[in-house]
């Protein structure tokens, strides 16, 4: 029996259980991280999670947002690893999972915060052990939930989040890695004891009802790990911390409502985002002028855009009117190119009212595939996309620094929307990797980037299963009136309750994300969202076929061709050479990519043709078996008083008997060849030793017959 921790601060270890999904959660509190303001263990299975939270006391001063920061830590040693890189085995930047899995506990915490709370907040999910069968990010979530509500923090939870699966027609809470593997559909759903906060998925064309119901059901599952964080809150007795929020003075928002009332109107709606954007900023500098000198500058611009988001909303509300004039399913104009860029392999730009995104696919051989290493994987993936949003894009100056959450993030749902339809390795045996450059963001450019990767790859002849198009809808409601809007714009976005992207098919859904900035949306909303996104992308889908309807039966010029061989497994080995010599001898001399996988499938990349014939040629002398009666060029390696011995592939030579040198009788072999001529020999017999028996006179009998 393992002796109690002995605890500083003279308090103890608790423990806490619920059934979650058929199996056991356990939360113990008081055992590690003292100083925290509060840490938890979470385990499921043989997967533990340590949660954190430390809340500052004071509020941070100039600055105009929320400062909280969710980590997600991997360890390897938590499944037994010890890094495979060469030269890194302690771990360093997270890998792109553990960024994501950060986002995906933050988005449904966030909005649970009051608005105008400034105190730094800092929740780190460390993963101490993973079992590998059931996914450590949902059990942080959990962790993370659990440490903030027992911090005193004013977090307005708890929040849990289960993945759903949709294996062989069913729908599965929770289902293991192993049962993933099957699954149509990866969705993970985060809410509170009333409502949905945040929803992430990937799917293989799931259609809207059956998303609806996994939804509903993951709503359902969460229910007990709600349950037992209210449990814990009641038990330990948590004492709310103090705190005050950063907002404008309610009179001031008053003075400067009564102030604009007869002003907004042309201002905050005009079809031309240009015009609304300098109407807005004169009347912000008149705001200034007139109130500067009674009230603080930064109390003036936090009540000047309080009340023009409230004007935006009101206007939707009750007038039905959006800050560009459209309807509520009205989509900004579209238009596209594709095979704008001359030495690229594809590329195609697509434009949505002002938001502009340039995409650009690159094929390479198989060997370019990426190499994932990290706590719960080790393998490869050889389709990629990746997103940059350089700050020229929203009209700001900003350093350029390497790609943070929310171009991962963004490049990660594109992908995910694209990925059920690349074609498999057998059907075309590249490495892909499309990379959407955010030229002009006004507005969901993630989802423009899935349109501009559908684009660019049928440009550069990827054939594509069927073409995807995505589109992000937004929400506004007072708690009783809804309204769903179609493609949303910047200043909907900011103003509005809800981020909803759906990317898909024809024929059903591949990518969803939901981000709420209210307390939770019901599923009467959601699938009223999914409705009106089917009818929007069916619309954006029309546009975009108009430029492209399918891939390009050719590559681009510059593009790889891949050329395909089977060999004997057993003959690999002759193919590589004594430490690679041969391998890269061909490579050399033919200037080709060469991959080799155990099955002894050869893939040959290159832009030449008479360069990947010459490697093909090369190979097949190296593996072929001897055929008996084909022709062979050959070397004379060894001449016998009987006959001379000539090379005919690497490793095997075959004697031509004297008699078989050429017509008539032969005195001497010298007299018709010499140590290193080249000569064409036909095989007439292996024996039962697997010897090989030549004849350069019936070669040459052959060939004449063919003249």
């Amino acid at each position: 029996m393992q002796p109690d921790i002995i605890h500083p601060f003279g308090g103890k270890t608790q423990t806490f259980e619920t059934e979650f999904c058929g199996k056991t959660l356990t939360v113990e509190t008081g055992k590690m991280a003292f100083l925290a303001d509060s840490a938890v263990t979470v385990r499921y299975g043989d997967t533990v999670v340590l949660g954190t939270a430390v809340v500052s006391n004071s509020a941070r001063d100039g600055i105009d947002f929320f400062p909280l920061l969710i980590d997600y830590e991997e360890r390897m040693y938590a499944a037994g690893k010890i890094s495979g890189s060469r030269f890194i085995k302690r771990e360093g930047r997270a890998s792109e999972h553990a960024t994501l899995s950060a986002r995906l506990i933050d988005r449904p915490i966030r909005p649970l915060f009051p608005k105008g709370y400034r105190n730094d907040v800092q929740g780190i999910a460390t993963v101490i052990s993973a079992d590998l069968v059931y996914a450590p990010d949902i059990i942080a979530m959990t962790a993370i939930s659990t440490a903030l509500m027992t911090s005193g923090a004013p977090f307005e939870g708890p929040v849990a989040g289960v993945r759903i699966g949709l294996i062989d027609g069913k729908l599965v809470a929770f289902p293991t890695t192993e049962q993933m593997a099957s699954s149509k559909l990866d969705l993970t759903v985060a809410g509170t004891k009333d409502a949905i906060m945040m929803v992430e998925a990937g799917a293989n064309e799931v259609d809207e009802d059956t998303m609806i119901r996994a939804i509903e059901t993951a709503h359902r599952e969460i229910q007990p790990l709600i349950k037992l964080q209210e449990e814990m809150v009641r038990k330990l007795g948590v004492k709310p911390k103090e705190y005050e929020l950063d907002a404008p003075a309610k009179d001031l928002v008053k003075t400067l409502d009564d102030y604009l009332k007869d002003k907004l109107g042309p201002a905050v709606r005009h079809e031309s985002q240009y015009q609304r954007h300098d109407a807005i900023r004169n009347l912000e500098r008149e705001v200034h002028e007139r109130f500067g000198e009674d009230y603080a500058h930064n109390q003036i611009e936090m009540a000047f855009r309080q009340v023009i988001d409230y004007e935006v909303r009101r206007a939707i509300l009750k007038e039905g009117h959006r800050p560009d004039n459209r309807q509520s399913t009205d989509i900004r104009p579209i238009s596209s190119q594709v095979g704008l860029l001359p030495r690229t392999h594809g590329s195609a730009l697509f434009t949505r009212g002002t938001t502009q995104v340039l995409n650009v696919t690159t094929l390479a051989s198989t060997s370019y595939a990426q190499l994932i290493d990290t706590m719960e994987e080790d393998t490869t993936k050889r389709y990629m996309h990746h997103y940059n949003f350089p700050p020229y894009s929203v009209g700001e100056t900003k350093p350029m620094r390497s790609p943070g959450r929310r171009e991962i993030g963004h490049g990660a749902l594109a992908e995910r929307a694209l990925l059920p339809m690349i074609p498999t390795v057998e059907d075309f045996p590249y490495t892909i990797r499309t990379v959407s450059e955010a030229v002009a963001s006004n507005g969901s450019t993630s989802m423009a980037s899935v349109c501009g990767s559908t684009l660019s790859l049928m440009d550069a002849g990827v054939p594509l299963r069927k073409p995807v198009a995505g589109i992000a809808m937004g929400l506004v409601t007072d708690g009783e009136k809804f309204v769903i809007l179609s493609d949303i714009a910047g200043a909907e976005d900011f103003a509005g309750d809800m981020d909803f992207k759906v990317a898909g098919t024809d024929d059903g859904i591949t990518a969803l994300q939901m981000d709420i900035k209210v307390k939770g949306i019901t599923s009467e909303i959601m699938k009223q969202a999914l409705d009106q996104a089917k009818q929007g992308r069916a619309h954006i889908m029309a546009k975009m076929l108009a430029v492209i309807d399918r891939p390009r039966p050719e590559l681009a010029a510059h593009a790889p061709r891949i050329s395909k061989l089977m060999i004997n497994p057993e003959k690999i080995r002759d193919v590589i050479g004594k430490g690679g010599e041969m391998i890269n001898k061909i490579i050399a001399e033919t200037g080709v990519e060469i991959d080799i996988e155990d099955s002894g499938l050869v893939m040959i990349a290159s832009t030449s043709g008479e360069a990947a014939q010459a490697a093909i040629d090369w190979i097949k002398t190296l593996t072929e078996d001897p055929e008996v009666g084909k022709i062979y060029t050959g070397e004379v390696v060894k001449i016998m008083e009987f006959g001379a011995f000539v090379n005919i592939m690497p490793g095997r030579d075959g004697l031509v008997h004297i008699s078989r040198l050429a017509d008539g009788r032969v005195e001497k072999v010298e007299d018709v060849v010499k140590l290193g001529d080249k000569i064409k020999v036909k095989l007439i017999e292996v024996d039962s030793q697997g010897r090989l028996n030549l004849s350069k006179k019936a070669a040459q009998e052959s060939e004449a017959g063919k003249r």
